[in-house]
């Protein structure tokens, strides 16, 4: 069958191929990582590649100082997909009760104390180090070449540092430094540079120019990394009280001795089935698996009522992820969670028993043996303040930051393939850390002050982390990879996305184009986390007719645009040709896919 909004015109092809693809938010990053893959290089040195270049050109939507979570599959082992974990935890200092000492009754959404252990840049190095075949100063020479060089400063970074161009000149001077040169806003399109960033990648190769071989020289990357010049100048740096979010000035407890304590890795991914797909995604430390309970939830379903273009699709969709969310926002964390329960058929059929006619505007976890049912707190706040209605995202005058990520996907002509979602670190996370050029991260704002929450602050556990790439399996080897920015919006925008294309006959691209939408009735996981009871955000191209049903259904609907929600990019493999695809997104006029 095929759904609605399966238009013969696409803002792009879907790409075919059979040598490589590459999708990602930024033309810079897809270019840098095919230009990769034509040298010879394989997919994990493409990501590498293209990923310390998102580093550069995109700084409003991730940095080295923060986090990512990647999923993946090897042509050796192509059953056997891996969580690339890069989400660093709670430094040691990060205690409850010295948050409460300060008079926080949450964690700051900008500033130091928000600060986990940065985890990217070791992340992307343990994947080159296992996975792939250059040596570290080529894959870097990308990212090098745009930060000494210079890129063309998109319009949204400009948004950004106009947003808190007060915040930078009366209180974060090292930030105003970099991103206000001679105190002036740039316009979009200048051309920006990042001399001390460069520097600090260039100290990461010579770190290993002694060293004999590339693991060794890598090895010794990572060891500068968290022991070097840039965790003694960041945490040298935080210790000095600096403005933070709620308009308070405090220090960051994060220590030279958190960087050198943590090392990125590997996990097993979480799957489920689905219509004849596997669909694999990360632990309960994330909210991947807020994804596959919304799917457990439609499966039971027929496919007609799938359609996300229909009246009763939508409204089923924004119920599952209600219940879903729920559930994320009740129980999970870096803690055991009894996932075996949250995916089970008789827990969906159990939920999907309690989606009615009309939208729900309650909060609804469900009973999960052998948890604690711990509520987060409820705090309604107007559209005016949350940007619910926006897709892309907002940032205040304080710094405070919703939805800002990028994301790549890369295939390979011998059937490696990656998904990743790079976050954090954003230029309006805290200060600049003086002679590195980037700042920390402020992913510590999705824990709770709150010692019986599962996802609550505390030392070495990861904060709950809103980023989740997809990988989807058919008969035991990966289909398609795929992923978007947007916070609290990413599942929630795959699974429409994912129902398109595994049942409404879509072509990727088709997909990715199509109207689509999202629910805002659940406990944001930024600051200041707050809800929108029964809230959804659609596009308008969804049509008036199936709108004003989900109204009369007694959906909150804001309207947000015809091309405004979704950043989404994907790359495909058919496992049994070989053939390979991709999509990218158009809103934005900055996410592309290359291939051939």
């Amino acid at each position: 069958m095929t759904f609605t909004h399966a238009e013969t015109f696409t803002t792009r092809p879907t790409l075919e191929g059979s040598f490589g693809m590459t999708a990602s938010t930024h033309w810079l990053a897809t270019a840098s990582s095919q230009a990769v893959l034509e040298r010879g290089g394989n997919v994990f040195d493409a990501a590498v590649a293209g990923a310390f270049v998102l580093h550069v050109v995109e700084p409003h939507l991730n940095g080295p100082g923060g986090d990512m979570v990647g999923i993946f599959a090897t042509a050796g082992a192509p059953d056997k997909p891996q969580v690339l974990m890069g989400q660093g935890p709670a430094p040691a200092g990060a205690l409850i009760q010295h948050y409460r000492a300060l008079g926080l009754e949450s964690v700051p959404g900008a500033g130091a104390l928000a600060a986990a252990i940065p985890a990217a840049v070791d992340a992307w190095l343990v994947l080159l180090r296992d996975h792939g075949t250059w040596g570290l100063a080529a894959v870097l020479d990308f990212a090098i070449g745009y930060a000494e060089d210079g890129h063309a400063i998109l319009p949204g970074a400009v948004r950004a540092i106009r947003a808190v161009a007060a915040l930078f000149q009366e209180h974060w001077p090292t930030s105003a430094a970099l991103w206000m040169p001679d105190g002036k806003i740039p316009e979009p399109g200048q051309i920006v540079r990042n001399p001390e960033y460069a520097q600090v990648l260039r100290e990461l190769i010579t770190a290993g120019a002694d060293e004999t071989g590339r693991v060794a020289q890598i090895e010794a990357a990572r060891t500068e990394w968290k022991t070097g010049r840039v965790a003694q100048s960041a945490a040298e740096f935080v210790q000095t009280p600096h403005r933070h979010s709620d308009g308070g000035d405090y220090a960051g407890v994060i220590t030279a001795e958190d960087f050198a304590s943590h090392s990125a890795g590997y996990e097993d991914p979480i799957s489920i089935e689905f219509r004849g797909h596997t669909i694999a995604k990360s632990g309960p430390w994330g909210q991947g698996p807020a994804l596959l309970q919304a799917l457990k939830i439609l499966e039971g379903y027929p496919d007609e009522q799938l359609d996300p273009g229909t009246e009763i699709g939508a409204h089923l969709i924004l119920e599952a992820q209600k219940l879903a969310l729920a559930d994320r926002d009740t129980y999970y964390g870096d803690v055991p969670v009894n996932l075996e329960h949250l995916l089970s058929a008789d827990y969906a059929a159990q939920r999907r028993g309690q989606i009615s006619e009309r939208a729900s505007t309650e909060f609804q976890p469900g009973q999960v043996p052998g948890m604690e049912q711990v509520l987060p707190t409820l705090v309604e706040v107007s559209d005016a303040v949350t940007g619910a209605g926006a897709g892309e995202p907002t940032v205040s005058k304080a710094g405070e930051t919703k939805g800002d990520t990028c994301h790549l996907d890369v295939v390979d002509r011998w059937g490696n393939i990656v998904s990743a979602t790079p976050s954090g670190g954003w230029l309006q996370s805290s200060p600049v850390v003086e002679g590195l050029g980037f700042c920390l991260g402020t992913r510590l704002q999705m824990t709770w002050l709150d010692e019986r929450s599962h996802s609550r602050l505390e030392p070495g556990r990861r904060p709950r982390t809103t980023l989740t790439p997809t990988l989807v399996l058919k008969h035991g080897a990966p289909l398609i990879a795929l992923g978007t920015p947007g916070g609290d919006q990413q599942d929630q925008w795959q699974l429409p996305m994912l129902l398109r294309m595994l049942i409404g006959g879509h072509t990727a691209q088709q997909a990715i184009d199509a109207p689509t939408l999202h629910t805002t009735s659940m406990p944001g996981s930024f600051w200041p986390r707050a809800w929108e009871p029964g809230g959804a955000v659609v596009e308008d191209r969804l049509g008036t007719e199936l709108i004003e049903g989900l109204r009369r259904r007694g959906h909150q609907v804001t309207t947000a645009g015809d091309w405004a929600l979704g950043r989404l990019s994907c790359v495909m493999r058919d496992p049994e040709t070989g053939r390979l695809s991709a999509a990218a997104n158009a809103r934005g006029a900055q996410g592309y896919a290359a291939g051939r």
